[in-house]
């Protein structure tokens, strides 16, 4: 039987695995509850099992009967902080957490790749990890399972690791993509405090108002990108808060707001902070006002190895077929923590579409929304693509 028709036998225990984390969702670092579950699922499989010391992370290793390289699996487990809405079969319990990012279907297909690869350990020569991560939403998760070791885990570093991420619209059910190179942004976010001097409303000239000045900052900031950056390496900016005074005929003090900015390669990821502090501080100095600026660098481009991007599109086209594949033909603008496993590791990400069929992909919510919603049809092949990829790597071509 092949590894497709095993994760199809298995549909039902992963749907149920699935809902089980869809309806207690937690967020960032620390998820007991999702620890517990996916502890309970890999329960009696010969592997050697590992939690996390600063954050509820479960790392396993599967040793196969033969020596050779080792491979690593990667799936995220945290939720976001949102409230669900819409028409979901199963819904969150917990008021304002939510998997809208459709982590808990990952977690459930990487828990099915173990078991379908435990049930082939006499055919693997090498070593898989299973790196079930927290906190990818912005809180470094495999920053920290890096420190404690998941790269070493079998004892020696993998060859290649995997990652695979579900969309709820854009593209059809069932279809996977990807792209050698970039493949997500770089995310970083800077904090901008603008200060002056309070007073009237009625005689700005004995103040010195913070809010033109920093308004004038978040235009500047936009005419940056397009005049200090190469339209086909792409920097997105996007202020996305803004706070100043308490009423109309007051003054404030400082006024502050809050800028993620997105790139797409080193070269630009780098520049861009010296570029975005250095227009602030100019507007600050011209307008006679103090500024601080904090600048956190959060996520490193996300960068495909060629050979394992191609790889992964010959796989999905074998095993399932030509129409379920495409190559994306920019990167996505969202960012992701795996970048920090590509750094070390040859690596590709991949997406699956895990749009509901009653909708139309292109009208349906996005990842993140409190609409968003998963299919649970594309459990089975997302769990036999990840036991695909690291069968094949490890010698045995399933199919």
């Amino acid at each position: 039987m092949s590894l497709r028709e095993s994760a199809a036998d298995m549909r039902e225990e992963l749907v149920r695995l699935r809902h089980a984390l869809h309806r207690e969702p937690e967020l960032g670092l620390d998820l007991p509850r999702t620890q517990e579950k996916v502890l309970a699922a890999l329960s009696g499989l010969p592997l050697e099992v590992r939690i996390g010391e600063r954050l509820s992370s479960v790392t396993a290793v599967l040793r196969g009967a033969r020596p050779g390289p080792t491979v690593l699996l990667r799936g995220d487990m945290d939720a976001l902080p949102v409230s669900e809405r819409g028409g979901a079969e199963v819904t969150s319990l917990l008021d304002g957490r939510m998997h809208a990012c459709g982590h808990d279907l990952h977690t459930t297909m990487l828990a099915g790749a173990a078991h379908l690869l435990a049930a082939r350990r006499d055919q693997l020569a090498g070593n898989v990890v299973f790196m079930f991560q927290p906190g990818e939403e912005g809180h470094l998760g495999a920053k920290f399972m890096i420190e404690e070791g998941v790269l070493d885990a079998a004892g020696e570093r993998p060859v290649a690791a995997y990652a695979l991420h579900v969309i709820s619209s854009v593209l059809p059910q069932g279809v996977f993509i990807t792209r050698s190179g970039p493949i997500m942004a770089a995310a970083d976010s800077l904090v901008v405090t603008v200060r002056g001097a309070g007073g009237h409303g009625s005689a700005p000239h004995r103040a010195k108002d913070p809010i033109p000045a920093a308004c004038e900052m978040v235009l500047a900031l936009q005419t940056m990108v397009t005049r200090g950056f190469d339209v086909f390496d792409p920097v997105v900016v996007t202020v996305g808060s803004f706070h100043a005074g308490t009423t109309d005929n007051v003054i404030p003090e400082q006024a502050r707001f809050e800028v993620t900015i997105r790139s797409f390669s080193a070269a630009s990821h780098e520049r861009v902070r010296e570029r975005a502090v250095t227009v602030v501080e100019g507007i600050a100095a011209a307008h006679g006002l103090d500024v601080e600026t904090a600048f956190t660098m959060s996520y490193p481009v996300t960068v495909n190895n060629g050979a394992e991007a191609d790889f992964v599109g010959a796989t999905v086209r074998e095993v399932y077929g030509e129409e379920r594949f495409v190559t994306a033909p920019q990167p996505f603008t969202g960012a992701e923590d795996f970048s920090l496993v590509c750094n070390e590791i040859p690596s590709a990400f991949v997406a699956l579409g895990a749009c509901p069929s009653d909708l139309d992909p292109a009208e349906a919510a996005y990842n993140h929304a409190p609409e968003a919603r998963f299919d649970d049809a594309v459990l089975p092949d997302g769990a036999a693509l990840y036991a695909e990829l690291a069968a094949r790597r490890l010698g045995l071509a399933a199919g």
